[in-house]
């Protein structure tokens, strides 16, 4: 059962300035490969799983976007921590 649900914001700057959103795809297909269950909202994505299969996601993502030639990138990260974490669970009554 998943300990954690993280959330993250990929934020590259792109080597001519042009749309971020072909990135933010590709880090998106890195948290689909893992397998992991995520839900991606407008401006963040959030991941539930146990903490150690979702640091090394944040990894993976900066490395994607270095991959694709971007000069920088911002990962902002969000991290709850419980026995028994869901996003279900927290997000249910909203539903």
């Amino acid at each position: 059962m998943a300990d954690t649900l993280m959330s993250i914001q990929i934020i590259p700057k792109t080597p001519n300035g042009e749309d971020v959103i072909p990135y933010v795809d590709a880090a998106i297909a890195v948290i689909d490969a893992s397998g992991l269950p995520y839900y991606v909202s407008p401006l963040e994505t959030t991941i539930e799983g146990n903490m150690s299969e979702l640091l090394p996601l944040i990894e993976k993502m900066n490395k994607e976007m270095m991959k694709r030639g971007v000069t920088s990138v911002i990962s902002q990260v969000k991290f709850y921590h419980a026995e028994h974490a869901s996003m279900d669970k927290l997000t249910h009554k909203y539903r």
